[in-house]
């Protein structure tokens, strides 16, 4: 996705650990124009399946999920990073995040996801795929059907894709970066 990729060369940095900071188009501020055609993108590759629920954990896919559920005039759920009072029926998981190093219980009310649910999860970034597991944890407990996982950022030095695919995941990244070294961006042709 070329605007995508013009995007991130731009105005995206890169930092010492594997760190690519976007946040200034995707996940603090985002570019709406951006989101829409990242929308349209996943709309196009996923438009074949029988999904029928958008998924996504707060705070950073929900965004790019919304746009595309919106296109595919479908429902959005996102997992929730802690468990208010209010919610009944709650499945949930622990999720560690690579940027935060840190783990979080992530829950969902089973009254919306359920075994009649086939869920595509939309994500901002793969990286390790710990939020990818997780979600297929809540997807599993809920005996919903995955029938795709899609990312806005890859990083394919850190595996995850692999993992997912090893289990039989489709994924599909819009922007796969190869590197971050020495504060440059190697973005895949």
């Amino acid at each position: 996705m070329e605007l995508l990729r013009k995007r991130i060369l731009q105005d995206g940095r890169s930092f010492e650990g594997g760190i690519l900071k976007v946040d200034s188009f995707i996940n603090h501020q985002m570019d709406p124009v951006l989101m829409k055609s990242i929308g349209v993108e996943f709309v196009r590759r996923f438009a074949s399946t029988d999904v029928n629920k958008v998924m996504t954990i707060e705070a950073s896919g929900i965004a790019p999920a919304i746009m595309t559920g919106y296109l595919l005039d479908l429902p959005v759920v996102f997992a929730k990073k802690k468990s208010p009072r209010t919610i009944r029926n709650a499945i949930s998981t622990t999720v560690h995040s690579f940027t935060k190093d840190r783990d979080y219980e992530v829950v969902i009310s089973a009254d919306f996801l359920t075994p009649q649910d086939r869920v595509l999860f939309i994500d901002d970034f793969l990286a390790y795929g710990n939020a990818a597991l997780g979600v297929m944890d809540l997807i599993r407990q809920s005996g919903a059907k995955l029938v795709g996982m899609g990312f806005i950022i890859e990083k394919s030095f850190q595996d995850g894709r692999k993992m997912l695919e090893e289990q039989g995941v489709r994924v599909e990244s819009l922007a796969i970066i190869d590197n971050l070294s020495d504060g440059r961006i190697a973005i895949r042709e």
